[in-house]
């Protein structure tokens, strides 16, 4: 852009005015990229869950990301022998974070990937707690904000796919062009 130098400050400014509550800690952020279909592909940034779920010990090159039916993924699964061993896209919303990560694990996900209920969300991030069960989950849980899923299951809906292909965890500092990757409704 024309003032580089402004936009590296307002996403600052943008950084510390959402996620620098007293008490809180600073979100950390997980990125993955779509690489089919080619009309999403591109990177998208997630926040893990704060005190629950596993973490990454493996980098997914090419892994099906694919939305739960029900997409609150709340209960028993239509299309769980399909989340088997892949990663699944839930929606907020139903039942608890730590319920939905549970249900993807007992269908032998990998990972979870929810989705904001509010398909406007294109800036903030919630932060998933532990519910109050004092139950555990072992796979990794992310945050995705509800612009980003929406956009992710309406691409897949328009091509009648039933999942998209990811690589996750991407390593952003590793692509120089990372900022022309990012999906064109992200906010600046």
């Amino acid at each position: 852009g024309i003032f580089p130098f402004f936009r590296n400050f307002s996403i600052c400014f943008l950084c510390l005015s959402l996620h620098a509550h007293p008490g809180l800690r600073i979100h950390e952020y997980l990125y993955f990229q779509v690489l089919s279909p080619g009309d999403i592909r591109y990177i998208f940034t997630a926040t893990p869950a704060k005190d629950f779920g596993g973490v990454f010990n493996t980098r997914y090159d090419q892994i099906y990301l694919v939305p739960a039916d029900p997409p609150e993924a709340c209960g028993e699964l239509n299309n769980g022998v399909f989340i088997q061993d892949q990663i699944a896209l839930v929606e907020r919303g139903g039942c608890s974070f730590l319920s939905k990560t549970r249900v993807i694990q007992e269908h032998g996900g990998r990972a979870v990937i929810i989705a904001d209920n509010a398909y406007d969300n294109d800036s903030f991030y919630i932060e998933m707690i532990q519910d109050s069960t004092r139950r555990t989950a072992d796979i990794p849980a992310l945050f995705l904000l509800g612009r980003d899923g929406y956009m992710i299951r309406r691409s897949l809906e328009q091509h009648g796919l039933p999942w998209a292909v990811i690589s996750i965890p991407v390593n952003v500092t590793s692509i120089p062009t990372y900022e022309m990757m990012q999906p064109p409704w992200t906010f600046w």
